[in-house]
């Protein structure tokens, strides 16, 4: 069973500085047929002026993956991180027991465009911790590259939750299947671009709910970049 989320259906807010597009529940777009999908709980697509960004504030007990689009996130925690997270690479942050940060948009002059996802932890009050790991065009190019999973094999970032992470550039001709083990649940977003998935055809900002699906099956009809989260 596929059910979609339309890019154009999500929840939105505009601070000016802030654009947001919010797939699940968030702030003030609340959806109660949105809330979580599994483990998933946020889904958020923003766009950051220049030199703006998110004061220091507080999370606890989530899993929070950041996937720098376009631009580069200036990023600064009370464990005593301080670093600049560019496209390509993969932020991973254990909240657990407590964690403050900031995130602003590191350039003066160009627009911050990221993803930035949640996933409830397997258990609570986990010892806060932080990860960031490089992945190239190439390694995404025309396969699915394994970004984050709960052992962080493959150099993937470790994320405390039964989830298997994927990012893939897939270019026009190309098509890419993965297997889905019985009562997984599976959640592709996709980035830009127009794919097929298993015959429902989605593009820019959709996103598309799936469960008791054995193979995944994408094609592009022109290049495009998506997640696939494969979930326990």
């Amino acid at each position: 069973m596929i059910e979609m989320i339309p890019a154009d259906s999500r929840g939105s807010a505009d601070h000016g500085w802030l654009k947001a597009k919010h797939s699940f529940s968030f702030a003030e777009y609340q959806n109660p047929k949105r809330v979580r999908f599994g483990p998933l709980r946020v889904i958020n697509e923003d766009r950051i002026a220049p030199g703006q960004g998110f004061g220091t504030h507080p999370h606890r007990d989530m899993e929070i993956v950041t996937y720098p689009i376009s631009g580069a996130i200036e990023h600064k925690d009370s464990m005593g991180n301080g670093t600049v997270i560019t496209a390509g690479e993969v932020q991973r942050m254990t909240a657990g027991t407590g964690v403050q940060h900031s995130e602003f948009n590191h350039s003066q002059t160009d627009e911050l465009h990221l993803l930035q996802i949640w996933m409830f932890p397997e258990q609570k009050n986990l010892e806060p911790g932080y990860e960031q790991t490089m992945f190239s065009r190439e390694d995404k190019l025309n396969q699915l590259r394994l970004i984050a999973s709960r052992d962080g094999r493959d150099t993937s970032v470790t994320v405390h939750q039964n989830v298997n992470l994927y990012a893939s550039i897939l270019q026009p001709g190309f098509e890419l299947e993965h297997a889905v083990a019985t009562a997984r649940k599976v959640f592709v977003q996709v980035i830009h671009g127009d794919i097929t998935v298993n015959g429902k055809s989605v593009s820019d900002g959709d996103g598309l709910q799936i469960r008791d699906e054995e193979t995944i099956s994408v094609s592009s009809q022109s290049e495009a970049e998506f997640l696939l989260f494969d979930m326990g």
